[in-house]
């Protein structure tokens, strides 16, 4: 018996969790606690979308030359989201309109970001409109926020091609 079982499960795909570590470390960067305590981003649900989906962007900016790869993790991202809507009590009919209201902001917020990418004001405008929406930020944010994500893109740049296809990605601390 044990060895029919074993065939089973060599017939069975394997599962990569590379992506979904990749995905988790977004995760991980954007809930720390110096971005709502020290930055003033607002922690609410639109401000914690907002902050993963920077790190998305810059994890994503990263894989270019990995199209699979980042294909996969914004999956991950968008099944998370849809996970996340039902734990909050939406109805199957809601889901679909709020995931579509997500996915137009996604892409809307990853496309400031990329036209703003190369000029430190552009970015950091886009930064402040998208991080705290209609809530004041405070003087030292820009600055602060735009050091943070040079940091980002200097430590991704770092990434060798068996970091990522094995799921290592670290992020600087962002105080």
């Amino acid at each position: 018996m044990k060895h029919r079982l074993a065939i089973w499960n060599w017939l069975r795909p394997r599962r990569d969790h590379s992506a979904a570590a990749l995905y988790s470390s977004c995760v991980h960067a954007a809930r720390q606690s110096f971005f709502y305590q020290n930055l003033g981003i607002p922690d609410t649900v639109d401000g914690r979308f907002d902050l993963l989906v920077l790190h998305l962007f810059l994890l994503l900016h990263r894989l270019k030359e990995h199209p699979a790869r980042a294909a996969e993790i914004t999956d991950l991202f968008f099944a998370d989201m849809d996970q996340n809507l039902r734990q909050m009590g939406v109805a199957d009919p809601g889901v679909g309109k709020r995931i579509r209201v997500m996915l137009d902001a996604f892409y809307g917020r990853i496309a400031a970001y990329e036209s703003s990418r190369a000029e430190d004001e552009a970015l950091g405008a886009a930064l402040i409109r998208n991080l705290y929406g209609t809530a004041p930020a405070p003087d030292a944010a820009p600055p602060q926020l735009l050091a943070y994500v040079r940091r980002c893109e200097a430590t991704l740049a770092a990434l060798t091609a068996e970091d990522i296809t094995s799921g290592h990605c670290r992020w600087p601390e962002a105080g």
